[in-house]
């Protein structure tokens, strides 16, 4: 599981400057009306409920086209933010602050969204040993955020990507003859962590048998749920997976399970609305 609390300000810059040329192109036509000695001030107001985060991402879409903003917090990240509260003062060039004001605001509004959803999901799960994660259904290219806003939110990062933890599925399996060589060859190529997604009881066994790290426990119904954790008893880790939504987490919190996996946290996601009210500095 990853770690990516503090954000690496090399990915940040790198993301928002695609944004920003992105927005821009060759250049701001209708900014053009705004004189460019003119400085501004605005105001940044969160209009619901919502879990402040991207903070990072917004000061970079105004510092990479004005090195003199200033941008004056007075919420932290991963703050819990009600309705209609200031967040932000920020003050620079009028033309380069509206040219900036969408990126940022669409980085703070997305990631912010993840977060509270997050958040929301792990209030259900209070109580429980269960740690919530995410999946790799993340909008490409943005995964870095994405992932970020899940840990701001209070939930754990599942794997970043094909590179930094073997989960075998079906598709795997379909190459080899079974669990238990798939898990071998991994082996020998000293994979240290090992993930199998089973869709039955007896690949649950073959899991176990091939010792495997984790069986993720695919779409499985409440008896065989039941079924599964009796037959792991301590031997290996369990997730379960599969169309996970916030209301099935009552039900499933009491179960001796590790881990839910839910790409609901950042395949559908509910933007937090922000607004930037501006202001000419007389």
């Amino acid at each position: 599981m990853s770690e990516l609390i503090t954000p690496n300000k090399r990915k940040v810059f790198n993301s928002v400057k695609l944004a920003l040329e992105e927005d821009i192109g060759v250049g701001d036509v209708t900014g053009e009306l705004i004189d460019p000695h003119m400085s501004q001030i605005a105001s940044l107001i969160c209009r619901e409920e919502s879990v402040l985060c991207g903070k990072d991402w917004f000061n970079a879409a105004f510092e990479i086209l004005d090195d003199q903003v200033e941008i004056i917090w007075q919420k932290q990240e991963g703050d819990l933010i009600e309705k209609d509260t200031e967040i932000a003062i920020i003050k620079g060039n009028s033309r380069c602050m509206v040219a900036s004001e969408r990126t940022a605001l669409n980085f703070l509004q997305m990631m912010s969204g993840i977060a509270f959803k997050t958040y929301n999901y792990q209030k259900q799960l209070e109580g429980s040993k269960t740690k919530l994660l995410d999946t790799r259904k993340t909008i490409p290219g943005l995964r870095y955020e994405q992932k970020y806003s899940v840990l701001i939110g209070g939930g754990q990062n599942h794997r970043m990507g094909l590179y930094d933890e073997a989960l075998i599925k079906e598709n795997h399996l379909n190459s080899t003859n079974s669990i238990e060589e798939a898990i071998s060859l991994l082996r020998k190529n000293n994979v240290k962590r090992i993930e199998v997604e089973v869709e039955n009881l007896e690949e649950l066994k073959q899991a176990i048998f091939s010792k495997a790290d984790i069986a993720m426990l695919d779409n499985f119904n409440d008896q065989d749920l039941h079924a599964a954790t009796k037959i792991a008893n301590g031997k290996i880790k369990l997730e379960v997976s599969g169309n996970i939504s916030i209301d099935q987490l009552n039900k499933l919190k009491d179960l001796d399970i590790d881990f839910i996996s839910s790409g609901d946290l950042t395949k559908n996601i509910s933007a937090t609305d922000y607004s930037l009210i501006f202001k000419k500095i007389d």
